[in-house]
């Protein structure tokens, strides 16, 4: 029966993708980089850490807002959200979503409104209760000097 479940869970992040990126412009992935100037989907980036990330922080069409993370590279390099739905994560995790999807998979008796799946190349950790969703996640690998998953809020 908890096979059923991360089966729904990703069914239901595969159909949110249209409701979170309705345009390649409206968000980008993790690993991908983060436009320097605004958009019609973003406003331009702001620095935090003395320089070390930009965040850029978008309201999807759920209206979850969600912050993209990126080192002073432009490499995305998390995202955090917090609202009435939850974001596609597979949109938000790209080629990092099989991995993922992986990893749920290996912890099909977890709680059913919260997760943690830690792999070596991403940590994704999501949970709330209906219409109050919250997470993160991040590439373990790629986080700037001086940059801790506890500077993702």
């Amino acid at each position: 029966m908890p096979k059923i479940h991360c089966t729904q869970v990703i069914a239901a992040s595969a159909m949110a993708l249209a409701t979170l990126c309705g345009s390649a412009d409206a968000c980008a992935e993790l690993g991908g980089v983060m436009p320097l100037t605004s958009n019609a989907h973003a406003p331009a980036p702001s620095s935090l850490m003395n320089g070390a990330l930009r965040v850029r922080t978008s309201t999807d069409a759920g209206n979850t807002i969600i912050n993209e993370y990126a080192a002073s590279t432009g490499e995305i390099v998390a995202y955090t959200w917090q609202g009435p739905t939850m974001p596609d994560l597979v949109a938000l995790l790209g080629k990092y979503a099989g991995s993922y999807r992986a990893g749920a998979a290996a912890q099909a008796d977890s709680n059913l409104h919260a997760s943690r799946v830690v792999r070596p190349d991403v940590v994704v950790e999501s949970g709330g209760p209906m219409r109050s969703y919250a997470g993160r996640a991040w590439l373990p690998g790629a986080l700037p000097p001086g940059v801790t998953p506890d500077d993702f809020r």
